[in-house]
């Protein structure tokens, strides 16, 4: 068992994917059983149904943005709770089996994500190739390895290389540098306690479709001074075309008053607010803000309290 508790831990499936190489970078989750699923909702329903104890999955990528499906089911299909989030450099390889050589290669194996991150690569180096998808990296990196056919190669990451017994024909070979990709791990309930760097994960849904109607939601967050660090709009799925309502990640705990009265005033004035988690964040430190933050806000109590005092 991990020191979390967690036996196992479902993920996006084959091994060797880049979501199973973020799972190993986690040392609390070393010793639970990693077992692969072929699809982002196959990982989810084994969450819900306790199937698994938790779940690991792709949210947003630095060069594709938000991982549509992924962040649409944990709004709308499924009760679970984030309990972190892990970020990892993304470095795609061209792979295929030792002695290949890249002008040898006629057929290239992988997710339609892939290839479109590799895109000037592939039309310089492998204009005649011939482009398959795989429902994974790691699928695309697995069928290369078993199969007799010459010629063939995947785009994966280094781990999948090595797992499959391939060799690296070219290694970073994405359009754009600095490729990040950013996974969760869910779980069926639960809230990780505050750690002073934290991210609060909401969906609200509008209580009418009218002008000012996402001002009004923004004003509660800018009122307290509380950082919106993504926001975006996704359609209800269930009121037809026009009706959307918004999935925002703001800075903060629910532990916090300011955060926790920002969410009772929306849960007030908004048709429905969903909570889907307040978990430790990654990248850089904003303690020091939120401290000034909590401190204005601390005066602003006390110069009220003061005038209160004053009442009768």
């Amino acid at each position: 068992m991990s020191s979390t508790g967690v036996e196992r831990v479902g993920f996006l499936g084959p091994f060797g994917t880049f979501t199973q190489q973020a799972l190993r970078t986690q040392p609390d989750l070393a010793t639970a059983e990693h077992l692969p699923f072929r699809t982002v909702p196959d990982i989810l329903d084994a969450v819900q149904s306790g199937e698994v104890d938790a779940g690991f999955v792709p949210i947003e990528n630095s060069i594709e943005g938000t991982v549509n499906f992924t962040q649409d089911a944990l709004a709308f299909d499924y009760e679970l709770v984030i309990q972190r989030e892990v970020v990892i450099d993304i470095e795609h390889c061209l792979v295929a089996r030792p002695g290949t050589e890249l002008s040898d290669v006629t057929t290239v194996h992988s997710i339609p994500v892939a290839t479109a991150q590799c895109h000037r690569y592939l039309r310089t180096e492998l204009p005649d190739a011939e482009v398959c998808v795989s429902n994974s990296t790691a699928e695309g990196a697995k069928t290369v390895a078993e199969s007799d056919a010459t010629g063939i190669a995947a785009l994966a990451p280094r781990v999948a290389a090595e797992l499959y017994g391939l060799s690296v024909i070219a290694a970073d070979i994405a359009d754009h540098k600095g490729n990040q990709t950013r996974f969760l791990l869910v779980t069926r309930d639960g809230v990780p306690a505050p750690t002073g760097h934290d991210k609060t994960a909401l969906v609200v849904y509008q209580r009418a479709d009218e002008p000012g109607s996402l001002i009004s939601i923004l004003q509660e967050f800018a009122a307290r001074r509380i950082n919106l660090s993504n926001l975006f709009s996704r359609p209800t799925k269930d009121g037809g075309l026009g009706d959307y309502c918004f999935i925002i990640y703001a800075d903060g705990h629910v532990s916090d008053d300011l955060l926790a009265d920002t969410m009772r005033s929306l849960h007030a004035k908004q048709a429905r607010v969903k909570f889907v988690g307040s978990y430790p964040a990654v990248g850089d430190d904003v303690e020091a803000v939120r401290a000034d933050t909590g401190s204005r806000w601390d005066d602003a109590d006390a110069w009220l309290a003061d005038i209160r005092k004053q009442i009768g």
